[in-house]
């Protein structure tokens, strides 16, 4: 086991889906441009409504901050399903049956959706039909499993409950949902991205948008000087770049969760799996050449910046992957970064009730893969014909205070203990790192993160989180700069790896 883990932890960290796929080259904006459409995020959802949009006759621009599909949407477990969770017996209880009911509806079209497009493209990306599955290994979970099949059977989902599956242990049971999919998301996003830019659209990478000001049109700033006028603008950068006065650090929390690429003794032919109970396990193949595959194997969430050594994260999935499938090699390991709203139902639609031209889609609570699909087909339908069947579940001016109070109380206690507690913690003013080390200490008098890199080069930034002031702390198994508060994720050098902070930490050395 120890052989293993030294083994992995020799190789950087890489997503699967990026190292097998070319690195894209579009070009920064350079000039004042004007569209109908701008979208800001070149991910997944993006993408996605970039592609849908200019079918429709559209003139549409696609801005990122930096290289398209090289974010989330590349650091995903990359399931495309309508079963998220045990989320229908909740959903239920939320919004209705009816409310529900068009939850899953429109879930299983993004299904389909995405299956045409590739289709329509011609797109090899390692598409498959599969089962999902969601199981238990625990007795006291039984009883929500079985409740759950029960409540999706009754919305007309392809629900069955389970007690064999494919895995090298024994459950208790499970809910599948069949006739769900997988894929490789970046072979996929890359081919949508040259279909889109083949049909006129346009895709300018490194370039930033910092802020919008809205009249008759939307005038956006991007950070290298020069502006996009639209008539509309989707947000779709992960986290909203914009609040237009939605108060959305507030509306959603952030978690990080570990991935590895595993070649093992044991397979399995197919099938995805995820465990109800902590922590969770996540499993699905990814076919090889000649018959190989790889296990994607994931879990170990927690909330971001609130962890004291990420690494045991990625140590405790290899033991996982070593005593179940006999794992013989980890090539690739990575992790990822998801939004949940506080009522743990997404943000598609308007911004704000005030500000109709101007688009989020957000907070997919780990399910992006299908739920960018979704806000791609509802603002679609609000541009091209007024409204949407589905927007009124979705959209993010909605207030539920009695589903969201819980989480809203709870998670915004502790941004405001995360950001006391950054203020008072003591620090040591001694700047010894080993190689590879990053720590918080304190540096001619200020709270300070200091890195040595392989090379013994030192950095040392001021650990303020640019966005609201709270302390950040080092990340063991990323090497960044995390904010417990909001989330906003730093590098070394203090570079913004990902937001709701737009501007770097400062470097004190």
């Amino acid at each position: 086991m120890q052989n293993l883990i030294d083994k992995t932890f020799i190789k950087p960290v890489e997503s699967y889906w990026i190292a097998t796929t070319p690195t894209t080259n579009y070009p920064a904006l350079s000039e004042n441009i004007k569209t109908d459409i701008l979208i800001v995020g070149g991910g997944i959802t993006g993408l996605t409504n970039a592609y849908l949009l200019k079918k429709e006759g559209f003139d549409v621009v696609v801005i990122d901050s930096g290289r398209i599909t090289m974010s989330t949407s590349s650091h995903t477990t990359a399931k495309i399903t309508s079963l998220h969770d045990l989320k229908y017996s909740s959903l239920i209880k939320q919004i209705g049956t009816d409310g529900a009911k068009k939850y899953g509806e429109i879930n299983e079209t993004a299904i389909t959706m995405i299956e045409d497009v590739i289709k329509e493209n011609n797109i090899s990306c390692d598409f498959s039909r599969q089962p999902n599955y969601v199981y238990t290994r625990e007795d006291n979970y039984l009883q929500k499993i079985e409740d759950e099949v029960k409540n999706a059977e009754a919305l007309g989902l392809p629900a069955t409950f389970e007690t064999s599956l494919e895995l090298p242990y024994s459950v208790k049971g499970a809910v599948c949902f069949h006739n769900q999919a997988q894929f490789h998301p970046r072979k996929y996003l890359l081919e949508l991205a040259n279909a889109f830019v083949r049909n006129g659209g346009h895709i300018f990478e490194n370039t930033t948008a910092i802020d919008i000001h809205e009249d008759r049109e939307c005038k956006t700033s991007t950070r290298n000087g020069f502006s996009i006028l639209s008539a509309k603008v989707i947000i779709a950068s992960h986290f909203p770049f914009y609040d237009g006065g939605g108060f959305f650090s507030a509306r959603m929390y952030a978690e990080r969760s570990y991935s590895l690429a595993v070649k093992a003794n044991i397979k399995i032919s197919g099938g995805m799996y995820i465990s109800y109970e902590d922590p969770t396990r996540s499993i699905r193949t990814q076919p090889l050449e000649e018959d190989d595959q790889l296990l994607i194997i994931g879990g170990e969430h927690h909330k971001t910046g609130k962890d004291n050594d990420e690494k045991e994260h990625y140590k405790n999935l290899i033991k996982f992957a070593e005593d179940n499938f006999k794992a013989l090699e980890i090539p690739y390991r990575w992790s990822a970064q998801d939004y949940t709203a506080m009522n743990e139902i997404p943000f598609i639609g308007h911004i704000t009730a005030n500000k109709l031209n101007i688009f989020l889609a957000a907070a997919y609570q780990k399910w992006g893969m299908t739920t960018s699909a979704v806000s791609a087909m509802i603002i679609k339908d609000i541009l091209a014909k007024g409204k949407s069947e589905a927007e009124e579940i979705f959209k993010p001016s909605r207030f539920t205070p009695v589903d969201s109070a819980k989480n809203f109380i709870k998670e915004n206690l502790d941004v405001v203990e995360s950001l006391i507690a950054g203020k008072l913690d003591p620090l040591p003013e001694d700047i010894s790192l080993e190689p590879g080390e990053g720590r918080a200490l304190m540096y001619d008098g200020k709270k300070a993160g200091a890195y040595k890199d392989m090379e013994g080069n030192i950095f040392i930034v001021d650990t303020t989180c640019k966005h609201l002031g709270c302390e950040v702390r080092w990340n063991s198994a990323e090497k960044s700069w995390d904010c417990p508060c909001h989330a906003s994720r730093y590098s070394i050098d203090g570079t913004v790896l990902e937001g709701p902070a737009l501007k770097p930490l400062d470097r004190l050395f």
